[in-house]
């Protein structure tokens, strides 16, 4: 046996082992954000007068103790129809959160009871499972993919900082009401203004000194 056959059966043995791990055969990562939504419900008195004398405090404890912010919605659950004022009182809780309630309401499953409504909101958080993922980072790679852990610090970072990640999943509508006019307006106003060198302005006064004319 020669000496350059003898590393021959270690490679072999390692040939198995270069399929293991994640493997990103494209130039899109496998590891991509995954936004999962939970719901949480109260249920406060209410009647035609609005929320029972206490329930709004009640309610906004709630609120406070689940910190909600920008991305979490609320809803309103009233199958008994209960009167207007009712809803005018959650939405007064809501609105310190500078949150408004969504028109329709999920699924909790269990009925609401007389006499009250349920307040729902629902959070949504994006993450992006798998990563760090350093399981192919040291394996032989003879068909020159990416990485196993390509695309986690990019798409990670993406769902940490997005305010909303439900917009992940169905996007953010475009502002209403966009006009081009008004979105060139500073581009026709630069290109309107006179240039700051004509009549020489600029070159008379450049040789004055802070103790007068040279």
């Amino acid at each position: 046996m020669s000496v350059m056959s003898r590393p021959l059966p270690l490679l072999l043995a390692l040939l198995p082992l270069a399929a293991c791990g994640t493997a990103n055969r494209g130039l899109e990562s496998v590891h991509q954000p995954v936004v999962q939504r939970s719901d949480y419900a109260i249920d406060v008195a209410a009647g035609p007068a609005g929320l029972a004398p206490g329930e709004q405090q009640r309610l906004g404890g709630w609120m406070d103790a689940m910190r909600l912010s920008y991305g979490d919605s609320v809803a309103i659950d009233d199958p008994n129809g209960l009167a207007r004022a009712a809803h005018e009182d959650v939405q007064a809780v809501a609105a310190r959160y500078g949150l408004l309630v969504a028109d329709a309401a999920p699924v909790t499953g269990a009925p609401v009871a007389p006499g009250t409504v349920r307040v729902v909101v629902s959070r949504t958080r994006a993450s992006v499972p798998g990563c760090p993922d350093h399981s192919r980072m040291n394996d032989p790679n003879f068909d020159a993919h990416t990485g196993s852990d390509y695309g986690c610090a990019t798409n990670t970072n993406l769902a940490a900082m997005i305010a909303n990640p439900a917009d992940l999943v169905r996007g953010a509508p475009g502002v209403p009401g966009y006009e081009n006019e008004t979105a060139a307006r500073a581009i026709g106003t630069l290109r309107a203004a006179k240039p700051t060198g004509e009549g020489g302005g600029w070159l008379k006064g450049k040789g004055e000194s802070a103790g007068g004319k040279q």
